[in-house]
């Protein structure tokens, strides 16, 4: 198939893909706040489209570690607005969600995928989203946000996080779910120490052929590149753009990041040399 399926899209293969975050919350680990009132966010997705951006993410709550649960309301009145302004912006629409009843708001909406930290395990979550046409992305999380960062262990990260993405995808196939709607992310920081988020990192490739599903990286900024770099979350974007470049090398098809303009030149200059 020369071109993804992405919900009103047909996106290229030929090149990776580059997904902008749009945090409309209040409490974002990197860009809490900046966003939140729908003017300074739809100005700052139009930014995104002019530095190239081919999927936009809008994600009305906060997860990372520790974070609070937000209402199914106010996650609504946060990110619907959001959504209905940009349906018609020319470029795909992702919400960011595990609340099977704003998937099916953003469904209505017109969105392109539906990106779920929770891999749709939520009562009803595959039932919102089957007879959509949207990209689906499964994530591994070990627990949930508040706790996941508390002493994660496994045996083998590679294969148990590998195990559980099949299981998921099975579930959604069985269900009538088009396999060529899926994507899988490995959960970067989701209930992982340093090392296991490297491991994955660098097991990209053998997921994508194990699995036979595309693979979307999400490392912008975080603590996985503070580890390394020892620098703060303000100052990590070149840690950030080694990072996507990396994930690039290892299978991955769509990079999920704050900074769009620096990744999409960087890209460029990768794949030219490829």
């Amino acid at each position: 198939m020369p071109h993804f399926p992405f919900g009103r899209f047909n996106l290229p293969r030929e090149r990776t893909l580059v997904m902008g975050i749009l945090n409309v919350t209040p409490d974002s680990f990197s860009d809490g706040g900046q966003f939140a009132a729908l003017d300074f966010a739809i100005s700052h997705a139009e930014q995104m489209i002019r530095d190239g951006v081919d999927i936009i993410d809008v994600g009305g709550e906060s997860t990372r570690p520790g974070a609070p649960l937000v209402p199914l309301e106010e996650e609504l009145r946060r990110v619907l607005p959001v959504l209905y302004a940009l349906r018609d912006c020319g470029k795909a629409i992702s919400v960011d969600t595990y609340k099977p009843e704003l998937m099916r708001e953003a469904v209505l909406a017109g969105v392109d995928m539906i990106n779920d930290i929770n891999a749709f395990r939520a009562p009803g979550a595959i039932e919102a989203v089957r007879d959509s046409d949207c990209a689906l992305c499964l994530m591994h999380m070990l627990d949930k946000p508040a706790t996941m960062q508390d002493k994660p262990v496994y045996a083998d990260v590679v294969r148990e996080v590998t195990c559980f993405l099949r299981e998921r995808i099975e579930a959604l196939t069985s269900a009538g779910i088009d396999r060529n709607r899926l994507w899988i992310d490995p959960g970067f920081g989701f209930g992982k120490t340093v090392e296991h988020n490297y491991a994955l990192l660098k097991a990209g490739s053998q997921m994508v052929a194990e699995l036979g599903v595309p693979l979307l990286a999400g490392l912008s900024r975080k603590s996985m590149i503070g580890a390394v770099t020892g620098k703060p979350v303000e100052q990590r974007l070149a840690g950030s753009l080694g990072g996507a470049l990396a994930a690039v090398a290892h299978g991955a098809g769509i990079v999920r990041v704050h900074d769009v303009a620096e990744t999409v030149d960087a890209l460029k200059v990768w794949h030219a040399a490829q």
